[in-house]
């Protein structure tokens, strides 16, 4: 086996865009193979292009919500690199803010198919490779799990049941693989999409005085988050929800 396939290697969901590219980033520049998994195929040759300048990066298009391609976005991270070291699910969709009783039956399960069942899929076929590394999963959940707006219940039940899914997941698949949860809050990602897509952020000063942290989140913290779960230096944490929202679900709001 080559040095450059000995390297500890990931495969990030959702790697093209948003926080999954600056999580396939991060890793990047911490020394990982990285393998970006997306539906966008657009998106995948894009990033593939500018990740590659910083590591050994690859790229695949995967529907995570099939099967046969999560299998085969594994497979392909694996023969690219030797081993799977880290399993980041990131790729999920948003909601489109109908209310309940409009919501069709095929927009809900569209919805838990990808950021849910999406997760499970990706835990079985990765299993197998990561307790030969002893490696870790890490879900991408959302302040949606405990919170809410109206109408989003797809979205809500969705995120919410990826930090359930995270704490049997580390019950079960635990001493050999830990997984841990990210639950981001307000990330503005405009500027981590693709070319095409890419919005230059606008935030106001009572967007960023709303966090307890004094901004509105970037990619990269989220990242930074996933980096230390990723690590040795997390060898003792597993099943846990992370949240990272610069506390803005800590902050008691009451309209004046």
């Amino acid at each position: 086996m080559s040095d450059e396939k000995a390297a500890r290697a990931a495969l990030v969901t959702g790697g093209a865009q948003g926080i999954g590219r600056a999580v396939a980033e991060r890793f990047l520049r911490d020394g990982m193979a990285v393998l970006i998994a997306d539906a966008d195929a657009e998106a995948c040759d894009e990033a593939k292009a500018v990740l590659s300048q910083i590591g050994n990066a690859a790229a695949v298009v995967c529907d995570v919500s099939n099967e046969d391609d999560v299998r085969q976005a594994v497979a392909t991270a694996v023969d690219a690199f030797g081993r799977l070291d880290a399993l980041v699910c990131n790729a999920g969709i948003g909601f489109s803010g109908v209310p309940v009783t409009k919501l069709s039956l095929d927009e809900w399960q569209r919805v838990i198919n990808v950021n849910l069942t999406g997760c499970f899929l990706c835990a079985k076929h990765g299993a197998p490779h990561l307790r030969k590394t002893k490696g870790c999963m890490i879900t991408i959940a959302s302040t949606r799990a405990i919170q809410s707006e109206p109408n989003t219940e797809a979205y809500a039940a969705s995120k919410g049941g990826i930090t359930a899914l995270t704490h049997a997941l580390a019950v079960s698949l635990g001493p050999e693989i830990r997984v841990n949860c990210i639950s981001p809050g307000w990330i503005d990602t405009r500027a981590w999409q693709k070319q095409n897509n890419r919005i230059d952020p606008e935030l106001t000063a009572a967007d960023h005085a709303q966090h307890p942290a004094g901004r509105v989140g970037d990619p990269r913290d989220v990242a930074a988050l996933a980096a230390f779960l990723a690590s040795s230096e997390a060898g003792f944490v597993t099943g846990q929800n992370f949240i990272a929202d610069g506390g803005m679900t800590r902050k008691m709001i009451y309209a004046e």
